[in-house]
C-alpha cells in the first residue's frame, strides 16, 4: 500500500481510487489485520478498467501475492457526502429494484478528541453488520488506522439494508450520537446497484 500511490496516479482513465487496510475481526477492530485489504476505484469506462485489471503490472503484482480476490463491478445509485473534498459518485443510475442485490458504502474521517467514543459506540455496533439478516458480505476497512474508517457491505436486497438501518436501536442511537457530538470532520454514504462480480470472499 505504501509504494502503490505513485503508480495509481498515472494510470489512464482512473478517476479516483482508495487502497484501504482492514482490521481483526472482521475488519472493525482496533487492531490491523495484514492479510486482507481492499481497493475501490472511480473509472472514465470498462475499457480503462478492464486495461488495469487485465494488464496492469501493479495489479498482477496483487494477484501474484492474494490468495483470494473478490471484485464487485458497480453503479452508484444514490451518494451523498465527501471524501478527500469530493464526491466522487455524484452521477445518476438507475433505481435499484428494492428486491435487488445493494452494495453500501460508509466512510468517516473521525476528529481526533472523538475517537474514544466513536470506537466505544461505533464499532461495535458496525461489527453487528456483519450477522445482520440480508447480509452477504461485510467488512470494516480504513485508509489509516484508528481515524480514517469505512464500511462495506452486501446486501441481499436494499429492503433488507434499510430493515436493519431504521429498526436497529442500537443503530439508531449511534446515528443520533453522531450528528449530537460531532463526531465525523467529513462522512460519506453511498448506495449501489451490483452488476456483477467475481472471485472468491473467504
Amino acid at each position: 500500500m505504501g509504494t502503490a500511490q505513485q503508480p495509481l496516479r498515472r494510470v489512464a482513465g482512473l478517476r479516483f481510487a482508495k487502497l484501504l487496510g482492514s482490521g481483526a475481526t472482521n475488519g472493525f477492530g482496533v487492531l490491523p489485520n495484514l492479510r486482507r485489504y481492499g481497493f475501490m476505484a472511480v473509472w472514465e469506462s470498462e475499457a480503462a478498467a478492464a486495461e488495469f485489471f487485465g494488464r496492469h503490472p501493479l495489479w498482477q503484482q496483487f494477484r501474484e501475492r492474494t490468495t483470494d480476490i473478490w471484485t464487485a463491478r458497480l453503479a452508484p445509485i444514490k451518494s451523498h457526502g465527501l471524501w478527500d473534498g469530493v464526491n466522487p459518485f455524484d452521477y445518476a443510475s438507475e433505481p435499484a429494484d428494492a428486491d435487488a442485490p445493494v452494495l453500501v458504502l460508509t466512510r468517516a474521517s473521525i476528529r481526533l478528541l472523538k475517537t474514544p467514543r466513536f470506537w466505544r459506540y461505533v464499532a461495535p455496533v458496525s461489527a453487528t453488520i456483519a450477522d445482520a439478516p440480508g447480509v452477504r458480505a461485510a467488512i470494516g476497512l480504513g485508509e489509516m488506522p484508528i481515524v480514517r474508517q469505512a464500511t462495506v457491505s452486501l446486501w441481499d436486497s436494499a429492503r433488507a439494508m434499510q430493515d436493519y438501518a431504521y429498526r436497529s436501536e442500537k443503530h439508531k442511537e449511534v446515528i443520533r450520537l453522531t450528528r449530537q457530538e460531532d463526531w465525523y470532520s467529513e462522512e460519506m454514504f453511498a448506495r449501489f446497484r451490483v452488476l456483477s462480480t467475481e472471485g472468491a470472499w473467504d
